[in-house]
């Protein structure tokens, strides 16, 4: 059994800044990618980053240059560094996570979501 649990949203003026991290808890024998997704009202999920195993990282362009994914293998966390907030960043942010328990497949983890919003 695996869980993500996920911490650091809030409310945060224009141009401030936020961490958002998840923890991976449970069997865990690796984990693969490790992604933040996020939802508005009346909005499609999107990908907002992306980081793999070895650390090669991917953003959508409206982030990009803002927001910095990281993770801590040790620890079983990744993270999401937002700074130069934008009121376009309010949303449900949730972490995925592709973990493998020992087995022969890996399968697809999510974290229970956080709420940034952003005011102007």
């Amino acid at each position: 059994q695996v869980q993500l649990v996920e911490s650091g949203g809030g409310l945060v003026q224009a141009g401030g800044s936020l961490r958002l991290s998840c923890a991976a808890s449970g069997n865990i024998f690796s984990i693969n990618d490790m992604n933040w997704y996020r939802q508005a009202p009346g909005k499609q999920r999107e990908l907002v980053a992306a980081i793999t195993s070895g650390g090669y990282t991917n953003y959508a362009d409206s982030v990009k240059g803002r927001f910095t994914i990281s993770r801590d293998n040790a620890k079983n966390t990744v993270y999401l560094q937002m700074n130069s907030l934008k009121p376009e960043d309010t949303a449900v942010y949730y972490c995925y996570a592709e973990i493998n328990s020992g087995g022969v497949y890996s399968y697809d983890y999510w974290g229970q979501g956080t709420q940034v919003t952003v005011s102007s």
